[in-house]
């Protein structure tokens, strides 16, 4: 698909895209240059203290961003719900994400996307893609293309089309510490099995 070549390429070199997931339309660019994503912030009208999601192709991907390795019952959870619309946040190594990535502090949420598009732009771009949603800061998430806002559409540098299937945002656990938290309910529900370990916030 030469659309999906070419959105490889505007992100290889900087550029911001906005393309398909299963959850959302959403807006990214690589997580490995800072002007870049200084840019997408902006674009976005987003606050650099509030951190974005981030979309890889795999366990491994995700691992060499983290600063602990994955454990076995974050693995468990990982099994369950991978691909999928489960964003999980754990400890980032803060040498290699950019500090608006993770709101200036030490956590990075994590998903690994259920859509072929978006598994395709991060294998082909070869890092990790931030993956918030395609919509200005305090509007509505878009789950259709016509959803987005046209000014913004106007102002990134290539657009993917495609159909979300989940259409609802991903549920947010935060995984960094003992006690886990249901920081977002989405269009996961986390199985009993784990509701020990959580509470909802």
């Amino acid at each position: 698909m030469e659309e999906i070549k070419e959105a490889i390429k505007i992100l290889r070199q900087g550029g911001i895209v906005i393309y398909p997931t299963d959850t959302a339309y959403g807006i990214g660019c690589r997580i490995d240059l800072p002007d870049s994503v200084q840019k997408l912030f902006k674009l976005r009208k987003r606050p650099l203290t509030q951190a974005t999601p981030v979309l890889v192709d795999s366990i491994r991907m995700a691992q060499d961003y983290l600063f602990y390795p994955i454990s076995d019952i974050v693995r468990h959870i990982i099994k369950d719900y991978w691909p999928g619309a489960l964003t999980i946040v754990l400890p980032g190594k803060t040498d290699l994400i950019p500090p608006p990535v993770r709101g200036n502090g030490k956590n990075i949420g994590f998903r690994i996307p259920d859509h072929e598009i978006a598994l395709r732009l991060i294998s082909g771009v070869g890092v990790p893609i931030l993956g918030p949603s395609a919509n200005l800061h305090g509007q509505a998430t878009p789950y259709r293309f016509e959803d987005i806002d046209k000014l913004l559409v106007k102002k990134v540098d290539y657009v993917l089309f495609g159909k979300c299937k989940a259409g609802n945002v991903s549920t947010v656990i935060d995984c960094s510490g003992e006690k886990w938290k249901i920081l977002r309910q989405g269009a996961v529900r986390i199985s009993e099995k784990y509701a020990k370990r959580y509470t909802i916030y």
